[in-house]
């Protein structure tokens, strides 16, 4: 693709050399260009793309895009100063893999607790329905049932339109996305046009990166003030900030709810440990997902599913076949009669979540113990309150490590007890070793328990001073049934 036409897309500056040479292909790390690419400049978090310009030329880049003026000239590059990179990286990266969005219809999903069980199952239902359907998401990206592993819950601009680029090459229809946050402040996802997003709630989370809540809550409401007039977005009748999220948005809103009449209401009738009955919309549908929490996320499925222009009884029997996405209230019965439960949950709403599902079912006629800790060098401000709320929800807890990274995770397990109070400490105990803590909480639990192994989920390793070694939750598990 020429770079004039690129140029079209972007309002330059300044442009210094030619706009008449082949791009070969876009770069945001001088360690991927090759010859004939064109390098983005971004001013990253970690590192400032302008100091990587002479070696982006180096590498055969014909082409800089920049924001801050560079110490250097080459004639035979062609220099092109922008307002903002992080913004015109995404329109770039469109134009160049020609515009994938205009021909897929793109829904994302935001919120802190959600998305990813609410973008997989929409995935997985519109293959049921016989479409080719991309997915982007935490626990990996699809191209129809062809598995692509993914390291952020967003990629970068490049990556992401380079993946939807090959989706639309390759027939996908719909594409499921989340958005998060992150990704939002940093305009990962500029230049793409979406047809629909969904908001799921908001609660504490990346305080460490967004410094406040109401930064948090602004960087999510920036998804849904840029959808356009053509676009559906669906929102959370029952959060606070529900409304909020869609107030200055031009796309068509619609609401869901299971608390007030809403475009889609819901409500749980029966819910036991293999599933739950549901009503949507005045329509019976048994499912097999238990909690309240999932009883939100399905109903969002069932209404974005039939905005997207499916009829409610068809979504309806698909929902009934669903299965609940991997590390997402994973439930394993043990041999000797008691359950544990393998979920993502790591903050500390969907720690409550989880475990209210866990007693609505119960209905105390067992004991609860949760294994939990926190990630290193994240919001520091959520330990606590972790700690807390697995103490307020669990007969007995166990405080060990998660992924600490670069932390020492004896220093993480100290700034959770913290928000223990005397009583509280009386049923926790704390054990760095995460195998060492679910052998333990297994040895506890009698028959009719149940043990909640929380913060993990779907992930198969410790992130431990910048290594990933490997550790899965449901394996070790599986492993102490084996053995008891």
């Amino acid at each position: 693709m020429k770079l004039t036409d690129l140029l079209k897309q972007i309002q330059p500056i300044r442009i210094s050399g030619s706009t008449q040479q082949e791009i070969t292909g876009v770069a945001i790390d001088s360690r991927l260009v090759q010859p004939g690419y064109l390098f983005i400049a971004l001013k990253g978090t970690q590192s400032d793309g302008h100091s990587y310009i002479p070696a982006a030329i180096e590498k055969g880049a014909l082409s800089i895009l920049y924001q801050d003026e560079p110490d250097m000239t080459n004639r035979e590059v062609t220099f092109i100063q922008v307002n903002d990179t992080e913004e015109i990286a995404g329109k770039v990266a469109h134009a160049f893999y020609r515009e994938p969005t205009t021909k897929l219809e793109l829904v994302g999903v935001t919120g802190t607790n959600g998305k990813t069980t609410i973008a997989t199952l929409l995935y997985n239902m519109f293959r049921y329905f016989g479409y080719r359907v991309g997915l982007i998401s935490t626990v990996c990206n699809y191209i129809d049932g062809k598995a692509i592993p993914t390291e952020h819950t967003t990629p970068d601009p490049i990556t992401l339109n380079n993946l939807l680029g090959r989706m639309a090459d390759e027939g996908c229809k719909y594409v499921f996305m989340e958005v998060s946050s992150h990704a939002i402040a940093q305009k990962r996802i500029s230049g793409l046009k979406f047809k629909g997003g969904i908001f799921t709630n908001l609660t504490r989370d990346h305080l460490d990166y967004h410094k406040t809540v109401d930064n948090y809550l602004k960087a999510k409401k920036k998804f849904f003030d840029d959808l356009p007039k053509s676009a559906f977005c669906i929102t959370n009748l029952d959060d606070k900030n529900g409304l909020v999220m869609t107030q200055n948005t031009k796309a068509s809103v619609y609401t869901y709810s299971l608390r007030s009449l809403a475009d889609f209401k819901g409500r749980i009738i029966e819910s036991h440990f293999e599933g739950m009955i549901l009503n949507f919309n005045n329509r019976e549908v048994a499912v097999q997902f238990i909690g309240k929490f999932n009883a939100y996320n399905l109903l969002t499925v069932f209404g974005a599913a039939c905005l997207l222009g499916k009829k409610e009884e068809e979504v309806l029997i698909v929902l009934s076949t669903l299965k609940p996405v991997s590390g997402r209230f994973d439930s394993m019965r043990s041999p000797s009669g008691y359950t544990a439960i393998v979920d993502y949950a790591h903050t500390p709403d969907a720690l409550v979540n989880v475990l209210n599902a866990i007693h609505e079912v119960l209905e105390k006629r067992g004991k609860v113990i949760t294994v939990v800790g926190a990630g290193g060098n994240r919001d520091k401000g959520k330990r606590p309150i972790m700690a807390k709320e697995s103490a307020k929800g669990s007969d007995k807890v166990i405080i060990t490590s998660d992924n600490p990274r670069f932390e020492e995770p004896e220093a993480i397990i100290v700034d959770m007890m913290a928000g223990l109070d005397k009583e509280d400490r009386k049923k926790v105990l704390s054990i760095t070793d995460r195998r060492e803590a679910i052998r333990t909480a297994c040895m506890l639990a009698q028959p009719g328990d149940v043990i909640l192994v929380a913060g993990k989920g779907h992930e198969n390793y410790q992130d431990i001073k910048g290594i990933k070694h490997h550790f899965d939750d449901k394996e070790v598990i599986a492993e102490v049934f084996k053995n008891s």
